[in-house]
């Protein structure tokens, strides 16, 4: 991240821009940094002007506290006036959730594309949720960071192993440093259901967009986010997972950001 901006509260985003056309600003999930949307940014600057950036508490953002979910939409106000004044937004995950709130909010959005954003109407799921939320809270609490990390992979669904093997790896000491921004994105899902209510309150154009080799309850939770905006579009992409590839989304997104 080459350049810098301040948000309301005084917090120092790191973010970086390319491209010509309309603007967009690409926000990550849960555990990731603006690196994590790179290679879909590098695509889409074919055709649009990207913006990507690490949220606050991580990568060369700084961070203030208290938290509250507002100062994060208040961190893409500050984007947006970078971009020009207005611009589109995607979020990927749990992203998805911050810039819907974000555009429901009233800032100057033209349009909003999200990729699986996690909720879930199941009432086992949301019961779930709580429980991680209970769980996560404590862990932080006591400054467990890497027990905070394992809650998310669980969350994710990943195997044991596979979290005992994560443990080991070069990247556990950077995963950990970023463990508190998982209360972040957990404020940010606010507990998980469908925020029918916010989406109806959203006046732009939303994409929403899922995988079809994810689970079901993703798809179903990506269908209901469509169908509850009031301009909302519904999109399958065959064959891609949670871990979508960038090169078969970005067409799409660039399509719909250039309309």
């Amino acid at each position: 991240m080459d350049k810098k901006t301040i948000s309301r509260d005084g917090t120092e985003l790191a973010y970086a821009r390319a491209g010509q056309g309309p603007a967009v600003i690409l926000v990550s999930g849960a555990m990731s940094t603006g690196g994590t949307v790179a290679p879909l940014g590098g695509l889409l600057a074919r055709r649009c002007t990207v913006l990507r950036y690490d949220r606050r508490g991580r990568g060369g953002s700084g961070d203030t506290a208290p938290f509250a979910v507002e100062r994060e939409v208040e961190d893409l106000a500050a984007l947006i006036e970078v971009a020009g004044g207005e611009a589109s937004l995607y979020g990927i995950s749990s992203g998805g959730a911050l810039v819907l709130r974000a555009a429901a909010s009233g800032l100057p959005v033209r349009r909003v594309a999200v990729y699986e954003t996690p909720y879930a109407d199941d009432e086992e799921a949301v019961r779930g949720r709580a429980e991680y939320t209970a769980r996560l809270t404590e862990a932080l609490a006591q400054g467990r960071q890497g027990d905070a990390v394992e809650l998310f992979l669980r969350l994710t669904g990943l195997a044991e192993e596979m979290i005992q093997r994560a443990r080991q790896s070069p990247m556990w000491a950077g995963m950990e440093a970023i463990a508190p921004t998982l209360a972040y994105d957990d404020a940010v899902m606010a507990g998980g259901r469908v925020p029918r209510e916010l989406l109806a309150g959203v006046g732009v154009p939303v994409l929403a967009v899922a995988g079809g080799d994810s689970p079901a309850w993703m798809r179903e939770a990506t269908r209901a986010v469509a169908e509850a905006a009031p301009q909302g579009t519904y999109r399958l992409l065959e064959d891609q997972t949670h871990m979508v590839d960038p090169n078969v989304l970005a067409p799409v997104l660039a399509e719909f950001f250039s309309q």
